[in-house]
């Protein structure tokens, strides 16, 4: 079994975290990944306060185990935040913060509810900033995972932010979505991993069958970072690109964003019309390169399971054999 501080610090058999995706998480998914020994994360920035009271119950009428809330920061309304804080989760993850936002305020507040906080960072600086603010967990996203990212990839990125936030421990994210991706994040310092794109290709996964597929059938090379899908649906993310697939939609208007522009809101109101009926061409469909990877649709369980595996019979196998006395 690997067993890091990660597992000791949130009461978790395997050091393997859902991200909190939006749209993308939901009740059964969260608690599927926290049954199977990870921490589930919920997202948070598609509900109102009452649907995410709705959804925590649904938790906690699912499993018994720790999970995670996850917090837009340039998005997050005080009501909202106060749900959070009553839930009680185990762990508030934060992340994508103005420059303006006192993350001290946010931390505290998760702290005196009696939760752990995990920050995610995809630069160096942003990272000192959240453990200076008191983080107890940091992620280092790199530029390969699905969504809202940054510039720099996951492998010089993790063991910098490593070193910048030490002794706090370190989730690496972006292009992992098997054993030897957490192989890898081990590493390079990482305790633990944080997984998207492989948890949307689950049955759990609150998504259009059709987007799953596409997931599935995505070579990896196929995604694309681009501001796009953010002036469709006129919503500015501090600081980030949006890694997408490179389809009809994205085609349609790259190099024309000018005119998106103009046409942003019926544009928008498409896209997620197009998104709703499972149109993989004419929605923007956020994955990321790890999609490569991905051949078909697992449960959470059997993710977590093959991937503790794999990254076992690694360490055991083939590495332990390179070294010679």
């Amino acid at each position: 079994m690997i067993h890091t501080r990660i597992c000791e610090l949130l009461g978790i058999t395997h050091p393997i975290v859902l991200g909190g995706m939006g749209t993308a998480t939901s009740a059964p998914l969260v608690a599927a990944v926290s049954n199977s020994g990870g921490l589930g994360t919920l997202g948070t920035s598609s509900f109102r306060p009452d649907q995410l009271e709705s959804e925590v119950s649904a938790i906690r009428g699912r499993t018994d185990k720790p999970f995670g809330i996850n917090h837009l920061l340039f998005l997050t309304q005080d009501e909202m935040f106060r749900v959070t804080l009553r839930a009680r989760p185990a762990v508030v993850a934060f992340a994508w913060p103005r420059l303006d936002q006192d993350l001290r305020e946010y931390f505290s507040r998760a702290h005196d509810a009696g939760a752990k906080v995990m920050y995610m960072a995809g630069e160096v600086p942003l990272a000192v900033r959240g453990a200076e603010a008191g983080a107890d967990i940091i992620v280092a996203q790199g530029t390969e995972a699905g969504g809202h990212v940054g510039w720099m990839a996951s492998m010089p990125l993790v063991p910098m932010i490593v070193r910048a936030v030490a002794p706090l421990p370190v989730l690496a994210a972006g292009g992992i979505a098997d054993g030897r991706g957490l192989v890898a994040a081990l590493a390079l310092g990482a305790d633990g991993v944080l997984l998207g794109t492989r948890f949307m290709a689950t049955p759990e996964a609150p998504i259009h069958p059709n987007m799953k597929q596409a997931i599935v059938d995505s070579d990896g090379h196929d995604t694309v970072l681009t501001e796009i899908p953010d002036i469709a649906t006129g919503r500015v993310w501090p600081g980030a690109m949006a890694r997408a697939q490179r389809n009809k939609f994205i085609e349609r208007w790259a190099g024309r964003e000018w005119a998106l522009r103009q046409g942003a809101r019926e544009a928008g109101e498409a896209a997620l019309e197009a998104r709703r009926a499972g149109d993989v061409n004419n929605a923007p469909l956020y994955f990321g390169q790890d999609a490569g990877l991905i051949d078909s649709i697992k449960s959470p369980g059997e993710i977590i399971q093959t991937m503790v595996k794999e990254a076992e019979a690694i360490i055991t196998g083939p590495l332990q054999r390179l070294v010679t006395a």
